[in-house]
């Protein structure tokens, strides 16, 4: 078996993987959080949810908070075991000699 079997292609891009790191310590985040932090556009931060989205990674709750629509993401169980399994694949690639 490759090392490399468990690395998961849809966290391949940085912005995904900055993602699911934000995602996987904190219980959520909204959109403009991320952004922030991970010095992504609108459009490019929209098109990494998606995808992780699609994959049913994570989840977005849309709500307006006063009158301000507020997009927010959190993990699913299946996004967190496979951003764990992603991680571990890493660190046995990484460790390996």
């Amino acid at each position: 078996m490759s090392i490399i079997n468990n690395i998961n292609k849809v966290f391949d891009h940085r912005i995904r993987l900055g993602i699911m790191s934000v995602l996987m310590v904190n219980e959520y985040a909204d959109f403009n959080t991320l952004k922030e932090l991970l010095g992504a556009t609108d459009g490019n931060l929209a098109s990494h949810t998606k995808a992780l989205e699609k994959a049913r990674y994570i989840v977005v709750e849309k709500q307006f908070i006063g009158r301000k629509p507020n997009t927010r993401y959190s993990t699913t169980t299946l996004g967190h075991a496979e951003f764990n399994k992603h991680i571990q694949a890493l660190e046995k690639l990484i460790n390996k000699q």
